[in-house]
């Protein structure tokens, strides 16, 4: 019984301190000390940035009302290194102050080329928000007939890299002259390379684990202000780098997305395996981007009711200074179908195209990740401008990306030893429940068998001779003693 006690309290006492190692091990809270505080700063596993560009070859004719022709370039591969700047715990250490910092290096030997020489043919950006920004002023055709003399036309032709982070444009360069504060340069990405997007404040997930990383403000303001409607101005989730543990299917993550000026949302499609870690992968659906005939709450996102697009599309002017710019999933995936009619060369694939996250639904961990944005240019009829007379309505593709992220294998090891401590914790009621079915069975028996053992009254005592001279005595009487009987 005493053996059985002591193995009760060795049993007891090691379960124990696996529960004190698991709550050491699973602190997923953003403050200074924390398991997950340094990955979130600086995570490890390397991130790519893959550039897609579209080169129109009937830029002419579809001057003349043609229908665009384009043929897709890439990828043009780039590393992309983040990490969080300027860590300072805010509002009595319950908030995070962070700057996101993104540098770019170029892979050559993931590219198709290289972005220095190769050229491609495409709207002209500039021209489309100058001619945008001019299109109801008086004097609209004093301004066509000055872009004619610089040579700044609907369509360009420019290399890559001058595309992606940069290049001088003439027609910005006169106009920074009557506009203060006018950037000469443009470029997709022009400012973007080893720079950030603004200060968020984030919550810890101290006080409550739905909590863990969800933006609090970004650039001190609480909600936007682009939109027509509360709704669509709301800042929710994430900023897409870390999500709360205990992840459920049926809950929908939002993700705050400065690069769209807004939060979007996905839902759970399916489990995965990444690494052999299981996942759950959670995908933006069409109603994401649908009209506002399909999504009432979308009806925010229209910059006017005259300017409000089909679904698959989102105009983005308002936070791109008025430029026509229009957001869409690569290839128009999930948008309507005259989109991508209008466009020869559009083959949306949702295994190519698809945005999505796989993550572990008890860490919260992103194991994998896809994101995939296309930038489109709204092209029609500009009252003023001659070259544009012959045009259709048309949403032009320009380029595509494709942000991507897998764990790397030191990452996944411990993502395994977590969940397998998680696994043994899980299971320590059943295991304490077994535990004490077999102690009290041994228990039992240990009684039985005793029981056995112990000696009856009767036999506890009996009369035995001390001696021969007992044995020789007739009478038996003066020899007798009273011992205890041995057991045989």
């Amino acid at each position: 019984v005493i053996r059985t006690h002591c193995l009760v309290y060795s049993c007891t006492f090691v379960v124990f301190n696996l529960v004190l190692s698991c709550d050491h091990f699973c602190e997923i809270v953003l403050v200074e000390g924390s398991r997950v505080f340094e990955s979130w700063k600086n995570p490890p596993p390397p991130v790519f940035m893959e550039f897609f560009f579209f080169n129109i070859t009937n830029a002419e004719d579809c001057l003349n009302g043609a229908k665009p022709k384009v043929t897709q370039i890439g990828p043009y591969t780039y590393r992309e290194y983040r990490y969080k700047d300027n860590v300072t715990m805010v509002e009595n250490g319950t908030m995070v102050s962070a700057y996101t910092m993104k540098k770019f290096v170029f892979l050559r030997e993931k590219s198709v080329g290289d972005p220095a020489v190769d050229n491609i043919t495409t709207v002209n950006i500039p021209s489309w928000a100058v001619m945008e920004k001019m299109k109801d002023s008086w004097f609209r055709t004093m301004v066509s007939m000055f872009m004619k003399t610089l040579g700044s036309g609907p369509f360009t032709s420019r290399t890559v890299h001058e595309l992606l982070w940069g290049y001088e444009d003439p027609l910005l360069e006169k106009a920074a002259g009557y506009t203060p504060g006018l950037d000469k340069a443009f470029g997709l990405m022009y400012k973007k390379n080893g720079s950030d997007s603004g200060e968020f404040i984030y919550h810890t997930g101290e006080q409550n684990y739905l909590d863990y990383g969800r933006v609090k403000t970004w650039k001190g303001q609480s909600k936007l202000t682009f939109w027509t409607s509360e709704e669509s101005n709301r800042i929710q989730g994430s900023d897409g780098s870390s999500f709360h543990p205990l992840l459920k299917k049926d809950e929908r993550i939002y993700i705050f997305t400065p690069d769209l000026c807004r939060t979007i949302y996905m839902d759970f499609e399916k489990e995965v395996e990444v690494k052999g870690i299981p996942a759950y992968r959670f995908t933006p659906p069409r109603s994401v981007f649908a009209s506002k005939e399909e999504n009432s709450d979308n009806e925010g996102f229209c910059v006017s009711k005259k300017e409000c697009l089909g679904t698959g599309v989102l105009k983005v002017s308002p936070c791109r200074k008025g430029a026509p710019v229009v957001a869409s999933f690569p290839h128009f995936y999930l948008a309507e179908d005259k989109y991508v009619d209008a466009i020869e060369g559009m083959s949306p694939d949702r295994e190519h195209h698809q945005t999505y996250l796989d993550l572990n639904p008890t860490t919260g961990v992103i194991l994998r990740a896809s994101k995939r944005a296309q930038v489109n240019i709204l092209m029609n009829r500009v009252g003023g401008f001659p070259d544009t007379k012959n045009l259709n309505e048309t949403v032009f593709p320009v380029m595509f990306l494709n942000e991507s992220v897998v764990i790397d294998d030191e990452s996944a090891a411990k993502v395994k030893k977590l969940l397998l401590i998680s696994d043994l914790v899980s299971n320590f009621a059943l295991f304490i429940v077994g535990l004490g079915g077999i102690m009290l069975l041994i228990l039992v028996v240990l009684l039985f068998r005793a029981h056995q053992k112990k000696p009856s009254a009767q036999d506890d005592t009996s009369y035995c001779p001390v001696g021969d001279k007992g044995r020789e005595d007739p009478q038996n009487g003066t020899y007798i003693g009273l011992t205890e009987k041995v057991d045989a």
